[in-house]
């Protein structure tokens, strides 16, 4: 009987044999090796050695009737048994054959390090890392195990963890027989991670399934803490279509909290937290070239086990940072167990429609709405006051609070990140949950009702009551696509992953204000001149908006770039159509720093906004922000996708300054395929249409500004909103000439105003005039669509009979 096998001898094939854990070591062993990527030595206890110590103890029998009635709601019960198996099996001899192999292979992956090796025991069960369950945090693992006795007892430990209280639960609850899993050990060479980095990586986004990023976590110290939740980690997404091409194809990054870290202990204890200095905590842990690093591994990984089953196959990866010599290891790898097995064909849509107090922001997890009344929890001994229907809020959750958490209606924590063990599980079971908050706790008391909104994956928002809200489910099958390209209108990143899902050709109209509002915050002058700030807790918020970036004039550029990048990654190679920044001025006052800087205008509508802003001096040095934004989406990420829309442009010399002022901060229309689009927004526009299309690559009409224009009527005015109408004669006659005069010319025609989403009638009359495309709300994509390919195959009957 086999009971130890080494990495070199092991693969994916063998998980019967060493479970999840020792088999995914085993195949990373194989081919990432040869690769150059740094692998930990290490050998396997495989699941027949613990076979043997249960049968030569005699404790089968003895495990099997203790757990044959058991209910794991009597978590009372199921504590008391548990801890009795675990103590059965922590006390049964090990047949000295069996310890002989164990002592043997530890003393070979020692040879080489010139003395006992420091190493890593963890439990490896024959049914974990499945497609439909993932075990995650069921079993013991120990850290900083060092000499023969020590490795002994950690092995002996690890055996035992196959009873945790959270494991038998979780075995009934998922459907295992419980002594159909057997237990293998893992013992594997220690990453000193304690001095460097360590974290997790997934090959998709784990909220929404999108598959075309690598999402990266990452902490300081050993990665018990990210994988647990302890801390709230630095975050990154790397594209992978251009992660081969682009030189940093990074297209998000967050900056995580990161108070604490995981250390070797300094007394009996292997491990021990301690806190990370505020310089290290406010910077990222990791260089965007790590960051490409770690993806290109997890990249790696993902082609190797897609190959090898035939089918793509997303991977959960945990990485660690030797701080000792320096290179990143791959520590383990396993198939992602939530998306893989989800119905992709449709989509759930969570509208609130109420509203109520902010309590706490955090990470999204499940991308739903969920409502309950809070119950907080401070200690594993508070853990049976939850009443099913409750929401959970605690400053992190434990592996073994699984068989209370499924009962929960939503989850709040103060730590974590998109990796930790609340996360996960969370997606598991179908939960909604907030996590990395904060203060949650402190915000919230217990018998609050709560809402947690978790729509988009991005953010995460628990308001104060519950507040009603509504679902629909949405089929995405993709039937017979239009001739009229039907685009989206789409300015929140945060929703860019799950609404390119639906069926479209792409982004008709990104919005920056968006992005600059809400996730920037600031105004571009009081970022790049905070000394003229005159409020001083202005400043002091600017500069802690900034933290971690180089400057803040860096942040804006980053920030907006990631924005962007989000976007136009999600929908890549489809084409993003981004128009630069329309803020009034009496909305770019309201940002932070922005009333020392913006004028005072009686009618802002009509004022400093669009195209006037880019050749004026005073926002001269934003307008080069931006452009350094864009080149960066384009040039560094490698997303040429991208094309640039200017608006609100009043004349043709106008125009002129504008694309002057593009190329003077390395934005030449036509170099490396940039295409710049003007917005049709202005009578002026359709007047001298061929005049402004024999400069820019094609018109977007704006339906809301051409009918306040055409029509002389404010829309931000109630008396006169009556009065609006973009089906009016006047401002149908203006749009109809647009299309014509650009089809004339060969230059591309769209419309990204409201009108089609609100009125299907509008819809019919831009197929009939000849419209290439038009932009929607992600809401009216799939009901406009039907209602165009019934008036284009009616056209296409018309002429026929013609």
């Amino acid at each position: 009987m086999e009971t130890v096998r080494f990495f070199e001898d092991t693969t994916i094939d063998d998980i019967p044999r060493v479970g999840g854990k020792g088999a995914s070591l085993g195949e990373l062993y194989h081919f990432l090796r040869p690769a150059g990527v740094p692998v930990p030595d290490g050998f396997t206890v495989t699941a027949a050695a613990f076979r043997q110590l249960l049968e030569s103890a005699g404790l089968v029998p003895a495990i099997t009737a203790l757990l044959a009635d058991l209910d794991p709601a009597d978590v009372a019960e199921l504590a008391r048994r548990g801890k009795r198996i675990r103590d059965m099996v922590v006390a049964a001899p090990v047949p000295d054959g069996l310890r002989d192999d164990i002592l043997a292979a530890y003393r070979t992956i020692s040879a080489g390090h010139g003395g006992p090796l420091d190493v890593a025991v963890r439990s490896s069960a024959t049914a974990e890392d499945l497609p439909d369950a993932s075990f995650a945090g069921q079993h013991d693992s120990f850290l900083h195990i060092q000499g023969e006795a020590a490795v002994m007892d950690a092995v002996r430990r690890c055996w035992a963890s196959l009873f945790t209280d959270r494991a038998i639960s979780y075995r009934i609850y998922k459907g295992f027989e419980h002594m159909a899993v057997a237990l293998a050990v893992v013992v594997q060479q220690m990453v000193r991670s304690d001095r460097a980095t360590s974290g997790v990586m997934f090959t998709l986004d784990t909220e929404t399934g999108f598959d075309g990023v690598v999402l990266v976590n990452a902490a300081y110290g050993l990665g018990e803490y990210v994988v647990k939740g302890e801390v709230s980690p630095d975050e990154f997404y790397v594209f992978k279509g251009t992660l081969d091409s682009a030189p940093c194809p990074v297209i998000r990054r967050a900056l995580g909290a990161k108070r604490e870290r995981l250390v070797y202990g300094a007394g009996a204890e292997p491990t021990g937290g301690e806190a990370v200095p505020d310089v290290d905590r406010w910077r990222f842990c990791l260089t965007d070239a790590q960051v490409l690093t770690l993806a290109r591994y997890a990249v790696q990984a993902e082609r190797h086990y897609s190959e090898r089953a035939g089918h793509p196959v997303r991977l959960d990866l945990e990485w660690a940072q030797d701080g000792a010599d320096g290179p990143f290891y791959v520590i383990q790898a396993r198939a992602e167990t939530v998306h893989s097995r989800a119905r992709r064909s449709t989509m759930i849509r969570y509208r609130l429609t109420g509203s109520g107090p902010v309590l706490a922001r955090g990470v999204a997890i499940g991308g739903g709405i969920a409502t309950g009344i809070a119950r907080v929890i401070r200690s594993d001994a508070e853990l049976p006051s939850l009443k099913p229907g409750e929401v959970l809020v605690a400053e992190t959750t434990d592996p073994a609070w699984e068989p209370i958490m499924k009962t929960a209606a939503g989850i709040i924590t103060d730590k974590g990140g998109r990796t930790c063990h609340a996360a996960i599980v969370s997606r598991e079971l179908g939960l909604t949950a907030v996590v990395g908050t904060g203060g949650a706790t402190r915000a919230i008391r217990t018998g609050d009702p709560v809402t947690l909104h978790t729509v988009g994956g991005g953010e995460g928002v628990v308001y104060a009551g519950e507040l009603p809200f509504t679902t629909e489910t949405v089929s995405l099958a993709v039937g017979e696509r239009p001739r009229t390209r039907i685009m989206m209108n789409l300015g929140n990143p945060n929703q860019a992953f799950e609404a390119s899902r639906l069926p479209n050709d792409g982004v008709g109209l990104a919005r920056l204000e968006f992005i600059i509002s809400a996730l920037i915050q600031a105004h571009p002058a009081a970022l790049l001149h905070p000394e003229q700030v005159t409020d001083p807790a202005v400043r002091g918020a600017i500069v802690r908006l900034a933290r971690g970036y180089a400057d803040p004039a860096a942040y804006f550029v980053e920030k907006l770039a990631e924005g962007v990048g989000t976007i136009a990654a999600a929908f890549h190679p489809k084409p993003v159509i981004v128009r630069l920044s329309d803020f009034k001025s009496n909305e770019y006052a309201n940002l932070l720093g922005g009333r020392d800087f913006e004028p005072h205008e009686e009618n802002p509508m009509l004022g400093f906004r669009g195209a006037a802003r880019y050749v004026s001096d005073s926002y001269r040095e934003g307008f080069a922000l931006e452009c350094r934004a864009m080149r960066r989406v384009r040039e560094d990420m490698g997303l040429t996708n991208v094309k640039l829309m200017i608006p609100f442009l009043r004349t043709v010399a106008e125009g002129d300054r504008v694309l002057a002022r593009m190329a003077e901060n390395g934005l030449r229309r036509g170099e490396n395929g940039l295409e710049v689009y003007v917005m049709c927004e202005i009578p002026a526009n359709v007047i001298l249409a061929e005049r402004f299309l024999e400069r820019f690559d094609g018109f977007s009409i704006g339906s809301n500004d051409l009918t306040q224009l055409t029509l002389g009527v404010d829309r931000d005015s109630e008396r006169v909103a009556g009065v609006f109408d973009e089906r009016d004669d006047a401002v149908k006659t203006l749009i109809s000439q647009a299309i014509r005069t650009a089809r004339r010319m060969g230059r591309h025609v769209g419309l990204c105003g409201q009108a089609p989403s609100d009125y299907p009638d509008f819809a019919e009359f831009l197929v009939r005039e000849g419209i290439e495309s038009m932009s929607l709300t992600p809401d009216a994509i799939l009901p406009i669509t039907e209602r165009v390919l019934a008036v284009e195959k009616g056209l296409a009957t018309d002429a026929g009979a013609c």
